[in-house]
């Protein structure tokens, strides 16, 4: 088994109970695009988490449950409010204008969240025919700075946005991480807190492959399976992806998972902190830390880890654990850190 790394819960592995779950899946032949038994029952599993009103479609991955929830809620003359750091914004390669066809709107955001007077800052020019149109608004839970929406921070943006006419969408690529800060339901964080559009993440948390796109909004909800199909995001072979979440819902593993992954989070920066020359950049609610590291520290400490360099002018990196991150890869990290600073 090669070492753990920081760079990414992508580099994680499949969990076990998962690879179960494909191996069940694998038995025979069924259905294809949808029409099998696990696609059908799965469903049940997301009324329970997120109401009886709540329709569920599978998609490949992350970009696809964003543009194609989006899509289903923006036209092409209209516009998204976002953050600068918003994945759609600064990681998709484009696709939610290109797919939608309809304009970003973005502000900057020293924390990851969006704020009620920086979405009212972009309403100015609502009916001017030379403006793109606000329609919706965007937001990461977890943000993509590791920071997590307070379900009072979520119903105060709801608010505003339904009473000013736009829809509200929520990459949740990381939303079992904010539940499990928050020691919430996931139906408290969205359903009931006024979310239309959900991007709910599986890959990020023990999943092989899949995402799922959880429509909050019964107006959206026919038009969503067109959407897919042109976004090229209706997979065949369905049940694969189907499979993981059922299980992933089941005996609460996506806590169980989301939780290992924000305890060892908490670890890593309880131990970088007591280093001198290293500064903690956001509190740490999920299983990101962002911290300064003088450069020289970094460049040795990339001879043995991979991790992302977030930002260059503050010497700022992000190091992200994952449900299989063990306490001792966090104290191997930790010490190898302690001989750099040597």
């Amino acid at each position: 088994m090669t070492k753990k790394m920081f760079a990414s819960d992508n580099n994680s592995g499949i969990h076990p109970s998962i690879f179960e779950a494909l191996l069940e899946a694998n038995d025979g032949h069924a259905p294809a695009y949808g029409d099998d038994a696990f696609t059908l029952n799965v469903a049940s599993k997301f009324h329970e988490h997120f109401g009886e009103e709540s329709d569920v479609l599978f998609v490949f991955n992350g970009t696809g449950a964003n543009v194609v929830g989006l899509k289903a809620m923006v036209r092409s003359h209209q516009a998204i409010i976002c953050t600068e750091g918003a994945h759609i914004n600064a990681d998709e390669g484009g696709a939610a204008e290109g797919f939608i066809g309809g304009k970003l709107l973005t502000v900057p955001s020293a924390d990851g969240k969006l704020t009620v007077p920086q979405i009212e800052q972009q309403l100015a020019h609502i009916g001017s025919q030379h403006r793109s149109q606000p329609k919706a608004i965007s937001i990461s839970q977890c943000t993509e700075l590791g920071t997590v929406y307070t379900i009072d921070e979520i119903k105060e943006l709801t608010s505003f946005a339904h009473a000013n006419g736009l829809y509200v969408h929520m990459d949740g690529a990381r939303i079992s991480n904010a539940a499990a800060f928050l020691g919430c339901t996931f139906k408290e964080m969205t359903t009931d807190a006024g979310i239309d559009m959900l991007s709910f993440g599986g890959t990020k948390n023990g999943l092989m492959i899949g995402e799922a796109l959880v429509c909050l909004r019964k107006e959206f909800s026919s038009e969503l399976k067109y959407i897919r199909k042109q976004g090229m995001q209706l997979g065949s072979k369905m049940r694969f992806i189907s499979a993981q979440f059922e299980r992933l819902l089941t005996d609460n593993l996506w806590l169980e998972n989301a939780t290992q992954a924000n305890r060892m989070a908490l670890r890593l920066a309880e131990g970088l902190q007591k280093l001198p020359g290293i500064t903690l950049m956001q509190p740490v609610e999920s299983n990101a830390v962002f911290a300064s590291v003088p450069v020289e520290q970094i460049q040795q400490l990339q001879k043995f880890y991979a991790f992302a360099l977030w930002n260059s002018d503050k010497n700022e990196i992000r190091l992200v654990t994952s449900f299989d991150t063990t306490v001792e890869d966090v104290d191997l990290f930790l010490a190898t850190v302690q001989k750099v600073f040597v």
